[in-house]
């Protein structure tokens, strides 16, 4: 069975890739990963949900963001910050699910993008994702 790791994303934009408005999580580098991944809300200590990871795209210029803003979500204004910039590579997700109860997990020191779960947690998130 495929290892399921954890993926951190910040308010709001872990919601709008769980109601689907967002299909693209931007970041600064590209994803070798693929499949299902558990998305965890920054801060929270749980998991809230699980996306495919179906494709890493980019980097991307100004002209291509801005042309694809209903993607990532990005808005015109936070794009013309030069700390924007650097999140010019899209994750793309599909399938994405909120779970009914999110799922707690064991957060390691030092994990800030990817945290590696334990099989008890990738079993709870598989169940969680079959509700």
């Amino acid at each position: 069975m495929n290892e399921i790791k954890g993926l951190i994303i910040d308010t709001p934009h872990i919601d709008n890739i769980l109601s689907g408005k967002k299909t693209w999580e931007m970041r600064s580098t590209q994803a070798k990963r693929r499949g299902l991944v558990a998305l965890i809300r920054k801060g929270s200590g749980k998991i809230i949900g699980v996306a495919r990871m179906v494709d890493s795209l980019g980097p991307f210029s100004k002209a291509e963001m801005l042309a694809n803003q209903s993607r990532h979500m990005i808005s015109t204004e936070r794009l013309a910050d030069p700390k924007v910039e650097k999140w010019n590579n899209a994750w793309v997700m599909q399938e994405a699910k909120l779970f009914a109860s999110p799922v707690s997990y064991v957060h390691p020191n030092g994990a800030v993008i990817w945290v590696n779960l334990d099989e008890n947690t990738q079993q709870a998130v598989r169940d969680a994702a079959l509700r």
